[in-house]
């Protein structure tokens, strides 16, 4: 054959290995909002890079801002978000590209700030209203639907009536992350077509299932209530009241413990209706969150040391996001070994 032949075979080989290009997508969005929110480029569906699944965790959720900050900053890329509850919200912020200014208003949150934001509200299935909050995220998404993001985010949430788990993958972003952070009991059920909706953590508090139905090859999950309880005990004991001025339980040996510890503990042994409320959601979460990883666990789990962080303290932001950002630089080589195998692969 001669060479110019040859040479034609070959591009003409190479050309019917190359993807053949993606269809141009219609914007049919009104301008107002194709201004606010560009379509990205044409992309084919992500494959390379990390699934995130980011638990849920009220106020230690301002963790899941670090650990997006430490990927960004080494540049893990990032192939899908599921979020449930406060995951939900940090996640579809950032494939928003708004990661920076939901920081700068977490970051801005003081302990009598917080009461600007909380719509209280009686006679109705929620303390809070929430549209406080909603009203801040409209000033920055408002109109985005989670189709136009680029990449898959999920939102999880609980279907209140029947209980059955809800995945938000369409429609309207500010709508899906409300549902999935409507905490029951605090925020107001989310009427979502014809179901209401409440709080995903309810159900799936890290989702990693729902990367797997995605068919991710690498899961990363971020659990923040790892370190709450520790495993899971059963202690017998005699049913006996306890005398008055009795000093609680500390776990140590009476010349191993200190005063803080004591202090500590007697705090704890005060409990009012609200720390009530915390610790069962804390518990239930911890508990579901076991039960459910253990059945499908992910290729790699981050767990941020958020525990000292109560569920309402929003107002302790940059504690947080630091905690989230040292966790996943300790663990940035793993995530590197973990993802550089399923590329070769």
């Amino acid at each position: 054959m001669p060479p110019e032949h040859r040479a034609a075979t070959a591009v003409a080989d190479q050309r019917l290995e190359e993807p053949p290009p993606l269809p141009a997508k219609v914007d049919d969005r009104p301008a107002a909002e194709k201004r606010a929110f560009p379509l990205p480029s044409p992309m084919p569906r992500p494959r390379q890079g990390i699934a995130l699944a980011l638990g849920g965790g009220a106020a230690r959720g301002w963790a899941h801002i670090g650990v997006l900050k430490a990927l960004s900053d080494h540049r893990i890329g990032i192939s899908m978000i599921a979020g449930t509850s406060i995951g939900a919200l940090v996640g579809g912020c950032y494939l928003a590209g708004r990661l920076a200014e939901l920081e700068d208003f977490a970051r801005s949150l003081t302990r009598r700030g917080l009461i600007r934001f909380l719509d209280i509200r009686f006679g109705t299935a929620g303390l809070l209203g929430g549209m406080r909050l909603n009203r801040r995220l409209v000033e920055q998404m408002d109109g985005l639907q989670i189709e136009h993001l680029g990449r898959p985010l999920v939102c999880v949430a609980t279907e209140a009536r029947s209980g059955h788990e809800v995945w938000l993958d369409s429609g309207s972003l500010i709508l899906a992350m409300r549902a999935s952070y409507a905490l029951p009991g605090v925020f107001e059920p989310v009427l979502c077509g014809h179901r209401h909706l409440v709080d995903g953590a309810l159900v799936n508090p890290v989702p990693v299932s729902v990367c797997r139905a995605y068919e991710q090859p690498l899961v990363v999950a971020v659990n923040l209530h790892y370190d709450l309880f520790g495993r899971a005990a059963v202690v017998r004991m005699h049913a006996t009241e306890s005398s008055a001025g009795a000093e609680p339980e500390t776990g140590a040996p009476p010349e191993a413990t200190d005063e803080a510890a004591l202090q500590a503990a007697r705090r704890r042994e005060k409990i009012g209706i609200t720390q009530s409320m915390a610790d069962a959601f804390n518990i239930i979460q911890d508990r579901i969150s076991r039960s459910r990883l253990a059945g499908d666990p992910p290729d790699l789990s981050l767990q941020p040391r958020v525990r000292n962080i109560g569920l309402a303290e929003f107002y302790r932001a940059d504690e947080a996001i630091a905690l989230g950002y040292e966790e996943t630089v300790r663990r940035l080589p793993e995530i590197e070994r973990v993802a550089e195998g399923f590329s070769l692969g």
